[in-house]
């Protein structure tokens, strides 16, 4: 059996940055401070929690702490839902998304997983927002994690204990040059998702196996059995 982990954003559903945008503004509502980028490439890593952290360290001198991540999310959640009530039409799934995660699981070699850098609770309001429904076992958020490894290899353990063994192919479905690190770090098949075709983007970081969306569902298969890790970032 294969073990396929798909990434949220910009893999599963795309939003042109409205979340992001969503989370700054959560934040400057909240603490009237400038949100500091939502360039997520300058920060250590690209786990909400990181993010989270290194805004209010920035900003106040001191790590954060549980309650106020707990009442930044309320509120945060409460945004994402205010605007896709309000503004629908423009949060949508990667083309053939839905589809491709049904038919994985329905699929008896596969095994399918969710790992995001995102909270859990925000990850399931954009998904459940496109219709896409994964099961809560192998679904792993930034809650209580910094690096994006450890989400990966919380998705993983979890699996392995399900089956009672080991995968015999585990691959990261993910679009973002952090996600080719992390699986990179891991050692860990991977197939890029760029939905605008800019290909070379992750090419230049060492992808081999990248697609625009999932409406070729024979040739998604087939990257999957061809997947392999990252390699070398090619020298600009």
């Amino acid at each position: 059996m294969k073990l396929v982990i798909f990434d949220v954003d910009g893999t599963l559903i795309f939003s042109e940055k409205k979340d992001s945008l969503a989370f700054a503004a959560t934040y400057e509502k909240i603490y009237r401070r400038p949100f500091p980028t939502i360039d997520w490439r300058t920060y250590p890593h690209v786990t909400d929690t990181t993010i989270f952290d290194s805004a209010i360290r920035q900003h106040f001198g001191r790590p954060s702490n549980e309650p106020e991540i707990a009442r930044f999310l309320e509120q945060y959640v409460a945004l994402l839902q205010d605007n896709r009530r309000t503004a629908p039409d423009a949060y949508q799934e990667v083309p053939g998304a839905r589809q491709a995660i049904t038919a994985l699981e329905q699929d008896d070699r596969y095994l399918v997983g969710v790992a995001t850098g995102g909270w859990k609770r925000s990850a399931e309001i954009k998904l459940q927002h496109v219709g896409i429904s994964i099961g809560h076992r192998f679904f792993s958020g930034a809650d209580g994690k910094i690096e994006r490894e450890h989400i990966i290899e919380e998705v993983v353990s979890e699996a392995e204990a399900f089956i009672g063994g080991s995968f015999s192919k585990i691959i990261y479905i993910g679009d973002a040059v952090w996600d080719v690190q992390t699986t990179r770090n891991l050692q860990m098949d991977f197939i890029g998702v760029r939905r605008r075709g800019d290909f070379s983007l992750l090419q230049k970081e060492g992808v081999r196996h990248i697609i625009r969306d999932y409406r070729d569902y024979t040739g998604f298969l087939r990257l999957l059995e061809e997947a392999v890790p990252p390699g070398l970032r090619a020298e600009l």
